[in-house]
């Protein structure tokens, strides 16, 4: 049987770690970090998403603001409110709920947050300190998957990891992330068109799922006692539930839990894992900027 990656539990740890830091920087610069989340019209499920980011900051001790603004908020109108707040001093992190009204540049929005306050790590800045290995604030589900190997003491040093999915968020980051001098991986970044992934994913010690397809890893994918990382959510259609669905990951757990070494659920893997390491970057932001740094 597999070891299940408790995600909720490691959450819980980071984030008692987190409180405490908070309260020691309060006592010694009568401050506490502050988080300020941008929301751009009424996407029921960009709101509950800013509800639960908003709920972590006030767990953590930090102060925060959300910004609604109204579909109809203009491009110019989105930036002059992003460099207002890259100049306030009191702000320690920016986040700009996705995805943004068609008429306004996601990429353009990105690129204008202060790598400094760039909690989410999507800036251009902030990926090209990840790529040389420089600190910097990592893309939080990445980081969230490297604090669960290091919590299970999962080696990575020598291991091959297959990571399927190359997006911005997930795969190219995690790719680099593994690279780095400390993690020392060998890794593969696969793709829609890779010819036949089953050569890579039965050779690999690692696997970190993330293409958003409901099932997509099976159990004839994956080698006896390889360590499976399941970053999909996915909504799949069921009829006993009272939504008329229910949350799956990209990987057939009921396939790979008898043959992986570990694996993660989905839900209770990686996904609580995201939003505390906002708080995470939110906290490490704030601190370089009372200590100068």
């Amino acid at each position: 049987m597999s070891t299940i990656i408790d995600g909720k539990k490691v959450s819980l740890a980071i984030r008692e770690k987190i409180l405490s830091e908070t309260q020691l920087l309060k006592a010694e610069y009568g401050r506490v970090p502050r988080l300020d989340v941008i929301l751009v019209g009424s996407d029921p499920a960009s709101q509950t998403y800013v509800a639960t980011k908003a709920k972590a900051a006030i767990e953590m001790g930090f102060e925060h603001q959300d910004h609604y603004l109204p579909e109809e908020t203009t491009e110019e109108e989105l930036l002059s409110l992003v460099k207002e707040l890259n100049e306030d001093e009191r702000v320690s992190g920016i986040l700009v709920q996705l995805p943004l009204p068609k008429h306004i540049s996601e990429e353009k929005v990105i690129h204008t947050i202060d790598v400094k306050k760039d909690v989410d790590g999507f800036t251009p800045e902030s990926t090209g300190l990840l790529a040389i290995g420089e600190p910097c604030l990592a893309p939080c589900t990445p980081a969230g998957i490297i604090e669960l190997l290091k919590y299970y003491e999962i080696p990575t040093a020598g291991k091959k990891v297959a990571v399927l999915g190359r997006s911005n968020i997930v795969g190219k980051p995690i790719a680099m992330m593994l690279m780095q001098k400390g993690m020392d991986a060998t890794v593969t970044v696969l793709n829609s068109y890779t010819p036949d992934v089953r050569e890579f994913t039965l050779n690999a010690d690692i696997i970190i799922a993330a293409v958003g397809i409901p099932f997509y890893l099976r159990g004839d994918m994956v080698r006896e006692g390889a360590v499976v990382i399941d970053v999909g959510i996915n909504r799949y259609p069921d009829a006993t539930k009272k939504k008329g669905y229910r949350v799956v990951g990209d990987c057939a757990y009921d396939e790979l839990a008898d043959k992986c070494s570990y694996i993660t659920p989905v839900p209770g893997g990686v996904g609580p894992m995201t939003i505390t390491m906002l708080m995470a970057n939110t906290l490490k932001a704030f601190r370089a900027s009372v200590e100068g740094r």
